[in-house]
Parts: structure tokens; C-alpha cells; sequence
């Protein structure tokens, strides 16, 4: 009894994977939502602000692929589950998958493009798949059961067999989920035409990062971060949002005298300027690596308001995204002087698709969830209190200035190093108010150090600081604060990410000998 349900257990798990493969592969081929997509984005639209910030701040910018794998295990589960329910009850396998089929098309239609015909499609042919694997793997369990008076032998063939079979039908779940994936982001990416654009120069280029913006110091971050490593957090799951840039417009329009809309091209005929402006996500901990630093190419934001004309009662810039993503900020944000760009560049290249492609919102000294909206389609103009964007009513706060921080680098957490001198390194920001002054306590009973900076590419950018240190023997607590362009000095106050950005001092412990 026990290997019979054993059996059942896994013809239904791997019904269920090859469901899922199915899914994603018809995807891909036809360039359609998938299953897994519309579940992961439903997931991450509904999670409840708590789970979402020990989600970040327990995997960082992995989060994500823990949500594939928790979406992968938990129905590989059910259709273990599944399997072994409906061995002699094949209708309970049947409304099971045409349910699971059913909550996978309603979840996909979160996506505004996608129509409930087209969601249909990828769900529909991932059941009836399913449901005939199923049927399929318990034909051949039934195979290994054979009487006693059969020889053994026959008996091991008829088990092999049905192994065989279940390892083949694993196999074709886990290659067509490959494919289809692998089809899905190269579809993306050639229809956005990102390989085909030229970037223009800008009428007012910034000067080479100068070689006192950089100390030098082995493990401390570069003071431009690369695209590659530069952190992502967003409400997109497995991809990234399809944008072909012959069809991509952004509209201006609410509160402005003057709507209008603007092609790709059109924008990179506007003159563009490059500005250096460190990001920052609201979920990064204190000494967290949620935040970067690039060199963006792009249109000042005020430029491509004034064009419409803001009225006087316009007091939040809404950015909404093609996936319907939204952002909220002060209008004010927009013309106090600091950084504030539509950027269609990123160190030298156009925005690479995790980050935007082809539009993004860029405003120093915000956290991201209320200004750096990523793959832009429209800004609005309305009344502060006429609309909240996408955290808000999840309980993020609405106003979000980005808090003075500062983060060790080097030396680690727990790290072990042998006494005498070594460096003590790492950044500190405070974007639109610049870094004026970093200081380090090197042991509890210590007094503050004045560390030494690098030179500031703006106010708008961390700064790296460095201090030396004579490292006795033993176990030494080191920690960093920061003073700002203002003169306002870190709060040492300890206080999580929700709701406006974590505050405290970043402190590591190391073992010297």
C-alpha cells in the first residue's frame, strides 16, 4: 500500500511539473502569459507589507527566485496531493487542474494587456496536459503491479518502466519550462529594439569620474556601480515587461495645461543632459546593499513638464509604468534644484530592460517605490490627496525622502583578520544634500574618528571614506555615522525599513589575531 501511494504521490507531481512546463513553453512560442508569471505577479501584488519587507531583507534581491521555487514546491505538492486522491476519483484530478487552470488565468489578468481570452490559452493547455500525463503515469503504475504467481523478473521490468516513465515526463517539464523561458526573454528583448538604438550625446556631458572619486581600496564599492551588479527591486516576477519601442509613447496629461504624448525617438531628439545620482530602495537595512550608484543619460524632468504646462494646482507627480505600476511624488521634487530626469541611459548605454528600457523616472533624494518608476508610460499631474500610488495603501508612507546613511564595507561582518594596520572602508549617502563629514568608532569604549572622503561627483552621489587602523588582538566593534551637506548628524535611533526607510548607525564585529 504504502509504495502504491508512494507512486501516486509522484505521477501527480510530475503531472503537475509538466503542467507548468507546458505553460511556460506556450508562452514562449506564442508569446503569451504564462502561468507561472501571472501567479508570481499576483503573489507580489497582494503580499502584505511585513512579508514583503522580511522577504527583501532576508533574501535581498533574491526574493524573487525564492517566490519561483515556493510557486514550483507548492504545486508540485498539490499535485502529489492530487495524485494520490484521485487514483480511483479521476474527476477530483480534473477539477483540481481546471481550477488551479481557472485561479492561473484570473491571476494574469492583473497585467492590463493581457485579455482573458489570451490568459486562458497558456492555463487551458497546461490542464489538459496535465491531466493527460496523469492519466499516462498511472497506466504505467498500474503496470508494476502484477500477480503474485509473475515472476520476479517481470515484475522489476514493469517498475523500471514505469521509473523510465516518470523521469521522461520530469525531463519534458523541466526542458520545455527552459525553452519557453529562454523564448520568452529573447522575445522581449527584440521587440523592444533596445540592440538597435543609438544613444545621442549629451549637450551637457559630465567630465570622467576624476581619480579622487575613488580611494582605491580592496573591497570597497566602486563609486559608479555597474548595470550588471546595480540592485533590482520592483513588482516584476520572472521578466521584465514587453515594450517594442516603435509603439511606446509617454503621455503627459491631469493637471497641466497642454497634454500630450511623446515617441521614443521624439524624446531622444530632446537635449539631454547626464547627471550622477545614487538610488536607494526603502526596504535596504541599515548597512544593507539595496541602493547604487550610475551615471544617467536623460531629459530634465522639468523640461518635459513645462512643455505642458503645470497648473498651479498640481501637487503630485504620479509615474505609471506599462504594467500599471505607480509612483507618487511632490511636484516641488521636480523643480528645488535637485536631479530629476526621465533617463533613457545607464552608464553609457541604454537602460538595460531590468532597469526601465526604454523610460524611467530618476529623482534624487527619493526612495525609489515613490519616484524611480521603471518602463514608464505616463505621468500625471493631480492633488495630493487625489490619488495614492501602488505602496501607499500597502503601508508604505507617502512621503519618502531618502535617510542619511552610511555602510562599512570592509572589513565584514565576522571577519577574521591579522593584527597590525589595515583599512577600514566603505560609502555614505544622503542624496540632494550630499555627505560632509563620516566618522568612525573603532571599539565600544572609542571616540569618534573623522574618516577621509573621496571627492563628491555631486550632492546627489555617495561619497567613499576610508580610515587607517592599528588592529590590536581580539574581538573589535566598529561602527560608522554620517553627517550630511546640511549638517545634520545620523540618527543612532535603530528603526526597520517600513514605513519611510530604516535608521541607525551600521556596526560590524571582527576578530583580530
Amino acid at each position: 500500500m504504502r509504495s502504491k501511494t508512494v507512486r501516486d504521490a509522484l505521477s501527480g507531481a510530475v503531472a503537475a511539473a509538466v503542467a507548468l512546463g507546458v505553460s511556460e513553453l506556450a508562452a514562449g512560442l506564442l508569446g503569451l502569459p504564462s502561468l507561472i508569471e501571472g501567479m508570481g505577479n499576483w503573489v507580489i501584488d497582494v503580499v502584505p507589507t511585513p512579508l514583503k519587507e522580511w522577504a527583501i531583507a532576508t533574501f535581498g534581491t533574491n526574493d524573487k527566485l525564492v517566490l519561483l521555487i515556493g510557486i514550483v514546491v507548492l504545486t508540485l505538492l498539490l499535485g502529489a496531493l492530487v495524485g494520490v486522491l484521485a487514483r480511483n476519483r479521476f474527476g477530483i484530478a480534473t477539477a483540481v487542474f481546471i481550477g488551479f487552470a481557472a485561479v492561473a488565468s484570473l491571476a494574469a489578468l492583473d497585467d492590463p494587456r493581457v485579455s482573458l481570452g489570451v490568459a486562458v490559452i497558456p492555463a487551458g493547455l497546461a490542464a489538459i496536459t496535465g491531466l493527460v500525463t496523469l492519466q499516462w503515469l498511472y497506466r504505467q503504475s498500474a503496470d508494476t503491479v502484477v500477480p503474485p504467481a509473475d515472476s520476479d523478473a517481470r515484475r522489476d521490468v514493469s517498475r523500471r518502466g514505469f521509473v523510465i516513465g516518470l523521469v521522461s515526463m520530469f525531463g519534458v517539464a523541466v526542458l520545455s519550462a527552459g525553452i519557453g523561458r529562454a523564448l520568452v526573454n529573447r522575445a522581449t528583448r527584440s521587440a523592444a529594439g533596445r540592440g538597435d538604438v543609438a544613444l545621442p550625446t549629451a549637450a551637457e556631458a559630465l567630465p570622467a569620474v576624476p581619480e579622487a572619486a575613488e580611494l582605491g581600496v580592496e573591497g570597497l564599492s566602486s563609486v559608479i556601480t555597474p548595470n550588471q551588479t546595480f540592485y533590482r527591486i520592483d513588482t516584476a516576477f520572472l521578466g521584465v515587461p514587453r515594450v517594442e519601442i516603435q509603439d511606446w509613447a509617454l503621455s503627459i496629461e491631469g493637471r497641466v495645461d497642454s497634454p500630450y504624448s511623446i515617441s521614443y525617438f521624439d524624446l531622444l531628439d530632446m537635449p539631454m543632459v547626464e547627471k550622477d545620482v545614487t538610488l536607494s530602495c526603502v526596504s535596504n537595512e541599515v548597512g544593507g546593499d539595496l541602493v547604487g550608484n550610475a551615471r544617467w543619460l536623460g531629459v530634465p524632468l522639468a523640461e518635459v513638464l513645462d512643455r505642458a504646462g503645470v497648473n498651479d494646482d498640481a501637487e503630485q507627480l504620479v509615474g505609471r509604468s506599462v504594467d500599471d505600476f505607480t509612483v507618487g511624488f511632490p511636484v516641488e521634487a521636480v523643480y528645488d534644484g535637485r536631479d530629476a530626469l526621465l533617463a533613457v541611459g545607464m552608464n553609457g548605454e541604454p537602460l538595460p530592460m531590468e532597469h526601465g528600457f526604454p523610460a524611467r523616472l530618476v529623482v534624487a533624494g527619493l526612495y525609489g517605490y515613490v519616484s524611480a518608476t521603471k518602463w514608464l508610460s505616463s505621468i500625471e499631474l493631480t492633488g495630493w490627496d487625489d490619488f495614492d500610488a501602488y505602496w501607499i495603501p500597502r503601508g508604505w508612507a507617502k512621503e519618502a525622502p531618502i535617510k542619511t546613511q552610511s555602510r562599512i564595507d570592509t572589513p565584514t561582518q565576522g571577519a577574521s583578520v591579522p593584527p597590525g594596520m589595515r583599512q577600514v572602508a566603505g560609502v555614505a549617502w544622503a542624496p540632494h544634500r550630499g555627505i560632509s563629514k563620516v566618522e568612525v568608532k573603532l571599539g565600544e569604549e572609542a571616540e569618534w574618528v573623522e574618516a577621509r572622503l573621496s571627492e563628491p561627483l555631486s550632492d546627489n552621489c555617495w561619497r567613499q571614506w576610508v580610515i587607517d587602523w592599528e588592529a590590536p588582538a581580539g574581538t573589535h566593534q566598529i561602527q560608522v555615522r554620517a553627517t550630511d551637506g546640511e549638517g545634520s548628524v545620523q540618527t543612532d535611533e535603530v528603526r526597520p525599513p517600513a514605513p519611510d526607510g530604516a535608521t541607525g548607525w551600521h556596526t560590524v564585529r571582527v576578530s583580530v589575531g
